[in-house]
């Protein structure tokens, strides 16, 4: 899927190179933010979903705004025959007329703010070195929150491309259930990785209101429990076979950037992604926010480095023979007949080129195991059977006794 360039991002006098929030802050030229505006329109123009929205709104309003004026008539008419169709029809010209001026006035308003919201992103991210960006339809990220739902889109995006690949945005997706829809929100951080790891997540329980654990879906089987006050902060899961894996990629120090940092973030690894999750905007104009995700991601950039030298042992048994090697075991006679150095080792060397695991992950490790559904489903219809039938039970069991 292409993602979309840039948009224009307007001039700012603040140097690159250091967390600079005064764009957020700092008044506005009115006619440098329609400037932008207008960049904004051009590059990106206004999608075929989004014209057939407004074109509903405005098909909706000319079958409302009859009825309504019918209703108001005929109570004139009620009220005072010829004389009070006549007062109703201007008492509903002049409701009207009010009510076109004041939506339009808050249309208006509310337009402009975005457009100054998007502005003074725009500017803080030219002064801190990334890139704006206002939209982005089903995003091409692997994260477990980028494949759920439908209408998937993140908006206020900010990339940053030096020392790593970095991402700030906010991202938002829809479910249905019958005839109800859920839109659900959430502010992202994704950090590219240097290999891919195995999917690792780390549910924060600071930030866990009742049914909202980032975790509820997966096996509590892979569950791993570290060292230290980690457990009091987080939950972490790895697929089975890989606890050895997550203790060498969350050393001691790893651990202590994660809570010092971001305690209040749920984590996920997956492939050779980083993602930090929030359950509110983080692309955001208070300038707090920002001080405390720069600094976030900062500290943690200092640590990724060690997990650049993961490699999964269980990718040296998919590897193919390298083309050439004996594959047989060869006497040691024979071995030293033609490496006489090798006589000095108290082992014999294989024979053959062998070579360190390629960056990656086995299948196994790829993806965490989620709950079985049809256990919930089961667990559903059989409360829904023991409240149906419990009243006839109990009905009869009271017949049986009293008889």
């Amino acid at each position: 899927m292409t993602v979309p360039t840039p948009a224009p991002a307007p001039s700012a006098g603040a140097p690159a190179g250091f967390f600079d929030a005064r764009a957020l802050l700092d008044p506005v030229n009115p006619a440098e933010v329609d400037a932008f505006a207008r960049a904004q329109r051009t590059a990106h123009p206004s999608s075929a979903g989004r014209i057939v929205a407004w074109v509903g709104i405005g098909f909706a309003l000319l079958c409302v705004v009859p009825i309504f004026g019918i209703m108001i008539l005929g109570l004139g008419y009620a009220v005072g025959q010829e004389a009070g169709v006549a007062v109703a029809a201007l008492v509903g010209l002049v409701l009207l007329a009010g009510i076109a001026v004041g939506v339009v006035a808050l249309v208006r308003r509310s337009i402009r703010l975005r457009n100054v919201t998007r502005f003074r992103l725009a500017r803080f991210a030219q002064a801190n070195a990334m890139t704006y960006l206002d939209r982005i339809d089903e995003p091409p990220l692997p994260g477990m929150i980028f494949s759920s739902g439908s209408s998937r889109m993140s908006t206020d995006v900010l990339r940053g491309v030096e020392p790593r690949f970095v991402e700030f945005g906010n991202y938002q997706y829809t479910t249905s259930n019958g005839k109800q829809s859920t839109t659900h929100r959430w502010g992202y951080v994704a950090v590219k990785l240097d290999v891919p790891l195995p999917n690792i997540v780390l549910d924060a329980l600071g930030n866990n209101t009742l049914a909202s654990s980032l975790a509820a879906a997966f096996r509590s089987d892979q569950r791993l429990s570290l060292e230290g006050d980690f457990d009091r902060y987080f939950s972490l899961y790895c697929p089975s076979g890989y606890e050895v894996d997550a203790l060498y990629l969350f050393t001691p120090d790893v651990m202590a950037r994660f809570i010092d940092h971001a305690a209040q973030l749920d984590v996920e690894i997956v492939d050779d992604w980083l993602f930090l999750y929030a359950r509110r905007d983080v692309s955001t104009l208070d300038p707090a926010t920002w001080a405390w995700l720069f600094g976030a991601v900062g500290a943690l950039l200092t640590k990724l480095d060690q997990w650049a030298r993961w490699r999964d042992e269980r990718l040296r048994l998919t590897q193919h023979p390298v083309q050439g090697a004996v594959q047989h075991p060869v006497p040691a006679q024979q071995q030293m007949a033609q490496h006489p150095g090798s006589a000095a080792l108290p082992f014999a060397a294989p024979a053959g080129l062998l070579t360190p695991p390629p960056p990656g992950v086995a299948l196994p490790g790829r993806r965490l195991r989620r709950r079985s559904p049809w256990l919930i489903v089961g667990i559903i219809l059989g409360v829904m059977f023991v409240v149906t039938t419990a009243p006839f039970a109990l009905g009869i069991l009271s017949v049986l006794f009293l008889q």
